[in-house]
Parts: structure tokens; sequence; C-alpha cells
């Protein structure tokens, strides 16, 4: 498995940081919900992707959003989608960052994302036994996810 760096350097007794390496998630999803929850506390953000896998609410998508349907309910922008995959992975990734922050000594109801990113990781190669004695090559794609939380000072 493949290790990369934190892309943002935030060290300091306010921040605490999570992330996730060749997860097996769509990566336009997992850049589309990063995007979304950046900037939101941390319990918002939880509970608002436990709809998305429940199906009551969906994510809007604003970079790779051709030939996505429209979605009830989405304010400002109208194509979205119910990532459910990348979305529990999110949520298990958010509650981790926020037990790292227990751990560091911050407040866990006053956290709020600064920083959420995905990027692609490593393709796992494969093929498709095809007829004939032929093969179909594929490539099994991964995604590396950071999010990085401060506590908020009231």
């Amino acid at each position: 498995m493949a290790r990369t760096a934190y892309s943002v350097e935030a060290e300091g007794e306010q921040f605490a940081r999570a992330k996730a390496n060749e997860l097996p998630v769509s990566p336009k999803h997992a850049i589309e919900i990063a995007r979304f929850i950046r900037n939101q506390d941390v319990d918002r953000a939880i509970d608002y992707l436990t709809e998305v896998v429940a199906l009551r609410k969906a994510v809007p998508f604003r970079r790779f959003n051709r030939n996505v349907a429209h979605k009830r309910g989405l304010s400002g922008w109208d194509a979205g989608r119910d990532p459910v995959k990348a979305s529990k992975t999110y949520i298990r990734l958010l509650e981790g960052v926020k037990k790292n922050a227990e751990y560091s000594g911050l407040d866990a109801d006053r956290l709020t994302i600064v920083h959420a990113a995905a990027n692609r990781g490593r393709g796992q190669k494969g093929f498709f036994p095809r007829a004939m004695g032929r093969a179909t090559p594929k490539r099994r794609e991964t995604v590396n996810i950071e999010i990085i939380v401060r506590e908020v000072q009231e």
C-alpha cells in the first residue's frame, strides 16, 4: 500500500487529522463529498452523510455532473447523487478524526472541518476473461482521503 503525506501542514494543539489510503471507492464520488463537507461542523457532516446512506438526501455534484440527473431538495444546485459507499467511508473517517481529537484533548462537540481532500490512488490491475482465450484489461480505482479538523473557540 502506498503511503502519501498530507497535502496541508496543520500542526498545533487545536488540530486533529485522519487519513485513509487506497480505499476501493469511486474517486469522483469521494472528491464531490470532500468539497461538500469542507468548512462544516463534524457532527453535522456525519448526520448529513447518514441521510445520504439512507437515500433521503443527495450530495450536490458540482464538477463531475455531466449526465447527472436533478435531485429534489438540493439548495443552490440541481445535479446530485447518492454515493452510499463513499459516504460510509467518510462517516467512518469522520468518527476516527473525532476520536483523534478527543485523544489530543480537544472538545469533540466543537470541531469544524478545515481541510477535506480526496485524490486518486493507485489502480489495481486485472483482466476480464473473454471468449476464444482472449482477455480485456481492467483497472480497479482507489482513492486517498484526508481530513483535518480544528476546534472552534466560541
